[in-house]
């Protein structure tokens, strides 16, 4: 077996984790903050090449997100923190900059400011509930593309990388609508399939060339930890 099927392997018992997320994790370390010019190189790294110049960046400092720089391609990119042990770098476009990066700003914003996990995720709630935040209007893209995406497994408390992935805006979406059973999922024949259930959810596409992870990718300022295989 090579290391592409190794990784497509993680990638769908992450999958089925993310599948039924819950916030049930506990906090083990404080939220790491990165240098300024990793967390940029980190943001980039998830859209193509030929949209970063472009692109929007946000970056997290102790006082929460900030616009580090406007976008001037309608996409803007951000290392998404739901939960201090995960970095999730991903570009979105105009659409998911307008109804979803609202969202990643405001949990990390909390984070940030020491609140735990499942408080945060319980005020997310009501503020989809309130209307405060809301499901995409439109369909649309979220790149996924970087080689350095680690989820926590929620059913095993574990870190692990996760392959270059496409999503597309899919609210309220299930693997049933869309006729896929992840239990029999094939990593060698990747299927669309459902991630983040519910009114900000996605329909996620693997696209993994199997170009193995260099520290070249991103900033030197980046510290080692990010280049780690687990917890």
């Amino acid at each position: 077996m090579n290391r592409k099927d190794n990784s497509m392997k993680a990638a769908i018992v992450l999958i089925v984790s993310l599948a039924s997320a819950s916030s049930s994790v506990s906090d083990r370390s404080a939220l790491p903050f990165l240098p300024e010019a990793c967390e940029v190189s980190l943001a980039l790294s998830a859209a193509p090449e030929w949209l970063r110049e472009d692109a929007g960046v946000y970056v997290l400092g102790r006082d929460g997100f900030r616009l580090e720089r406007e976008s001037s391609n309608k996409f803007t990119c951000i290392v998404n923190r739901d939960h201090p042990r995960v970095l999730k770098p991903t570009c979105f476009d105009a659409e998911g900059t307008t109804t979803i990066i609202p969202k990643i700003v405001h949990f990390g914003n909390r984070l940030a400011q020491g609140e735990p996990v499942d408080a945060v995720a319980a005020d997310v709630s009501q503020r989809f509930d309130s209307g405060q935040f809301i499901s995409p209007r439109r369909p649309g893209v979220a790149y996924m593309l970087s080689r350095y995406n680690r989820p926590v497994n929620w059913q095993t408390g574990e870190l692990g990388f996760f392959p270059p992935h496409v999503m597309f805006y899919a609210p309220d979406l299930t693997n049933e609508d869309i006729g896929h059973d992840m239990s029999r999922h094939d990593p060698a024949r990747p299927l669309p399939m459902i991630a983040y259930g519910g009114p900000q959810g996605y329909m996620l596409m693997i696209s993994d060339d199997g170009t193995p992870r260099s520290r070249v990718d991103l900033d030197t300022s980046c510290p080692d930890w990010i280049w780690d295989e687990g917890d």
